[in-house]
């Protein structure tokens, strides 16, 4: 196997090291850290890649433009320093030191601190908005600074041009007589202005005093694992945690969604069915000030604490108690006792409505956020089970025809996703899977049975990755759906990604525990057809026009993706159903969507967009930038107007589901809010369009 020397020889390496010398201090941790991430990256990555002097250059660059890519911080003589280790980054790693990112880590805190007292001597001043000076406001078509008279010259115009946007929206509030603005003097306002942008960014800057040497190593072993993709990552315990809820929905704690406000933590959401929601007490915007654990009279102040560490004090196992001291919205102070528990999160899983049409057909719309699996509960949730249940209730209802959205789903469970591919077609291939070393693995339903015979369409965008893709590839491979899309393609994502322990590498030495994990690409998949959807996505059958149709977007935007292949395909084929005539459908759709004013205007507003964002430079002139934008607000709020219209009628919920949700009040507010947004989708008014033309054409 290439590189397998180079394998055993670093896990040899990190074996002994920390086999025979307890470590005394926290080099050595970050020491055997990059030691196990080579070896995992070395032994499991679908496409390993030869650490020479040619990647520490790809690493550096990587880098330097995450740490400072806004220009904000380093100068040219900075970048200099630094440029001495743009070859040697691969003997570092090798060596398990961290010189390098000692230096950038010291380079960019000295450029913090000074340019916090440029930014708040910049704002001390009113600004003159009459000149024509021009500001490139994307930090990356900058040089760095030639020295620090040309960087501090950076953050005046920066600030400049923050406080000409807010004194805009000041001075539209005074002309239009809002009763805070209309006696106030330009003078006023613009002072106003800059104290608004002091207080954003004063806020920014606790925020990274705050940061850990934990927070810059992650960003530094980041960069060495996204130059073999963008997915292979390292996890620090906490961020594993974070992931594993997002996929399974379920967490171990008290049902509160937090967030930082200044020093303080403030409850952002109280999730319902929650341990706070069942307890009463705990409420939106407290400030949570102090955690303490049972009944241990300590109590740990959390006062300017990062947010995942005040996350790590307030989880728990289920059954535990945890105290808060909350500062309410009144001023008073309380003490809240609340038992931890499991706590679902809903808003992610699979949900289901009925729509019936103007030419009377009933329609079933089936929502699927994520492919989303508890992998840690063998009893826990599964989005295949989910979408089962929703199909089967669809069913009953006597559905027509049923349009599965998929729109900026992220994709998930590779398991979940060939399952629920299988519920609409007969045994067969969903998906080929291929590993570095060895040849195709042919994924597959085995189940004869079909859930759903009848017409289906697939909704898509842009957004719809992994999973997703592997969904829409087959169905459309097999001829079984119609693949409606915003945009030219799908994300472009075909890569399969595992996590492995970094603790497993070494043997012993909890002293260095936990280490975290890695989330490695190992293999990439394939379309039954033998094509992948890495880069190129999948290219829905319709396409629908929408603010990023113009945009570059996906993995082919990403750092260092990996390049589209091909294989072999694979026999397919069902006969469960297809629709009459695809290209009549298409005809049909492209006619429709020519005279579709608000998908024309779509298409309109996709172009300014493009333009708008080509065009980074700004004139920092008071009143061109008020032109400009009245103009551009005037046609956002022409187009918001567009989708303000209830088009998409005979809305509802499915019967069975009616009673659960009236039973809860702040799930009856979140489902109106859902069924409201459906009935303004033009998107789905053209997709059920689409589903006529079918039933038509069947």
């Amino acid at each position: 196997m290439k590189n397998r020397g180079l394998l055993l020889s670093l896990t040899a390496a990190a074996a002994i090291f920390l086999a025979f010398y307890l470590p005394v201090n926290n080099a050595q941790k970050e020491a055997a850290l990059m030691q196990s991430i080579l070896t995992e990256l070395n032994y499991y990555h679908y496409k390993p890649l030869e650490l020479d002097d040619k990647l520490s250059e790809k690493i550096y660059t990587l880098f330097l433009n995450r740490m400072d890519g806004a220009r904000r911080w380093l100068t040219q003589p900075d970048v200099q320093q630094l440029e001495a280790w743009k070859t040697k980054l691969d003997d570092e790693a090798n060596e398990g030191t961290f010189t390098f990112l000692d230096l950038a880590v010291k380079l960019q805190e000295d450029g913090i601190k000074k340019t916090q007292d440029w930014y708040r001597e910049i704002l001390a001043k009113p600004f003159d908005f009459t000149t024509n000076e021009s500001f490139e406001t994307d930090g990356e078509k900058k040089p760095f600074a030639k020295d620090d008279a040309t960087l501090k010259d950076y953050w005046r115009q920066s600030m400049k041009w923050e406080t000409m946007t807010r004194l805009a929206e000041k001075l539209e509030k005074k002309e239009k007589g809002e009763e805070n603005f209309k006696d106030k003097t330009y003078e006023e306002l613009e002072a106003e202005a800059r104290k608004d942008v002091l207080k954003v960014y004063d806020d920014w800057y606790v925020r990274l005093e705050k940061r850990k040497r934990n927070d810059y190593l992650s960003m530094y072993l980041n960069t060495f694992t996204n130059i073999f993709d963008p997915h292979t990552e390292y996890y620090e315990p906490i961020d594993k945690q974070n992931f594993d809820i997002g996929m399974s929905g379920r967490l171990e704690g008290i049902g509160a969604r937090l967030q930082t406000d200044g020093d303080l933590t403030k409850v952002s959401e109280i999730i319902v069915g929650g341990p706070a929601w069942k307890e009463g007490k705990l409420e939106e915007n407290d400030r949570i000030m102090k955690v303490a654990q049972g009944d241990d009279p300590e109590w740990t102040d959390i006062t300017g604490m990062v947010i995942n560490d005040v996350v790590q004090l307030i989880r728990g196992k289920p059954g535990t108690k945890v105290r808060l001291s909350v500062k309410k919205a009144d001023g008073s102070t309380k003490e809240i006792v609340i038992i931890r528990d499991v706590v679902i999160i809903e808003e992610g899983f699979a949900k289901s409505l009925l729509i019936e049409t103007e030419e009377k057909e009933t329609i079933g719309y089936l929502r699927l956020p994520k492919f989303y699996a508890d992998f840690n509960n063998s009893n826990g949730r599964r989005c295949a089970d989910d979408v089962a249940v929703e199909l089967e209730k669809l069913k009953q209802a006597g559905v027509q025809g049923i349009i599965l959205d998929l729109r900026s789903n992220g994709g998930g469970s590779l398991r979940d996703v060939v399952k629920m591919s299988g519920f609409f077609v007969e045994e067969g291939p969903i998906v080929q899977v291929k590993s570095r070393t060895r040849k195709a693995e042919v994924l597959s339903d085995d189940d004869p049975g079909v859930q759903y015979s009848g017409p289906l369409i697939v909704m898509v965008n842009q957004f719809s990755a992994s999973a997703s893709e592997i969904l829409a590839a087959a169905l459309q491979d097999y001829g079984r759906a119609v693949i409606v899309g915003t945009g030219t393609s799908t994300f472009g994502k075909g890569t399969v990604q595992r996590f492995f322990d970094l603790d497993a590498v070494i043997r012993g030495n909890p002293e260095v525990k936990p280490l975290g994990e890695i989330k490695l690409t190992v293999q990439k998949f394939f379309r039954v057809n033998g094509g992948s959807t890495q880069l190129r996505g999948v290219t829905p059958d319709i396409v629908l026009p929408d603010n990023w149709l113009y945009l570059e977007t996906g993995e082919k935007e990403e750092d260092f993706p990996m390049e589209w292949t091909q294989i072999d395909p694979v026999p397919f084929s069902q006969n469960v159903y297809r629709p009459g005539n695809l290209n009549k459908i298409k005809e049909m759709a492209s006619l429709r969507i020519n005279k579709n004013e608000v998908l024309l205007k779509a298409k309109e507003r996709a172009m300014r967009i493009k333009q708008q964002r080509d065009d980074s430079q700004i004139v920092l002139n008071l009143d061109a930038y008020r032109q400009k934008t009245a103009q551009w607000k005037a046609e956002d709020e022409a187009y918001d107007k567009l989708f303000e219209a209830e088009v998409v009628t005979g809305v509802k919920n499915l019967t069975a589901d009616v009673a659960g949700i009236e039973a809860d009040e702040s799930k009856k507010a979140r489902n109106d809010e859902w069924v409201k947004g459906v009935k303004k989708d033009v998107y789905l008014q053209e997709t059920l369009h689409i589903m006529h033309d079918m039933l038509v054409l069947k």
